[in-house]
Order: C-alpha cells, then structure tokens, then sequence
C-alpha cells in the first residue's frame, strides 16, 4: 500500500485543515452545532463536510485498486488529481457563488478520479 498510503496521509492533513476552519468558525459564531444561518460558518462545515462525504471512498477504490494489481503510474496520477482537486475545492465552496468554477471542477476532477478507479479495479479484477 506503498502508493495509497502517502496520499492518505495528505489528504487527512487537509481534512485537519479543514475541520480546525470549522471549529474557529464555530468559536468565531459561538454556534455549536448546525451553522445557525451564519454563511461563513455553512461554508467552513460544507467545505469539510463535502471532502467526509468523497475522500474515504476514493481512497477504499485507490487502495483496493493497488492492492489489485493496477499500474503505479496511474495510481500516482489518480492520487495527485485527486489531491489537488480536494486541495482546491473548498475555495469554490460561497454561499454568494454556489456554481463556482473551483467547486465545479474540482467536483467534476473527483469523479473521474473515482472511475477512473472503478475501471482499473475491473481491469484488475477481470484480466
């Protein structure tokens, strides 16, 4: 699990990250659960909240994709979309611009990343 594991790693930094923004927020707002109709506190626990809801899963199909045999290169180039794509995705999370470009793409590069995983998995699985 040499491959998975570094990016595994990253990414729990992120989340860290991610969840410390939310518990300033929550000091900032004195709010201490849901976000009370504060838009800055919606954006800091959606930020983290969306990455809860797609990184653990891709990062089960990364695992299991190495773990099935699936090439290094891609691996490493499904890790690092997928890293840049959470490490950009928060900054597209406003409540002013609920479609922003960041949000979209980094959302659409998640995606991919976890077909493209789902594919190597079956060509793994069935080759």
């Amino acid at each position: 699990m040499s491959i998975t594991a570094p990016y595994a790693a990253a990414l729990t930094l992120l989340l860290i990250v991610l969840t410390q923004l939310v518990v300033r927020a929550r000091g900032r707002t004195k709010i201490p659960l849901g976000h009370g109709d504060d838009p800055r506190l919606l954006e800091a626990s959606r930020r983290q909240m969306n990455f809860v809801e797609q990184v653990p899963m891709t990062l089960i199909l990364m695992l299991l994709a190495e773990a099935g045999g699936a090439g290094a290169i891609w691996l490493h180039v499904a890790g690092a979309v997928l890293l840049v794509a959470r490490v950009l995705h928060p900054f597209g999370i406003t409540v002013a611009n609920p479609g922003h470009p960041l949000r979209v793409g980094a959302t659409g590069a998640t995606h991919a990343v976890q077909l493209g995983l789902i594919v190597m998995i079956a060509l793994c699985q069935f080759s």
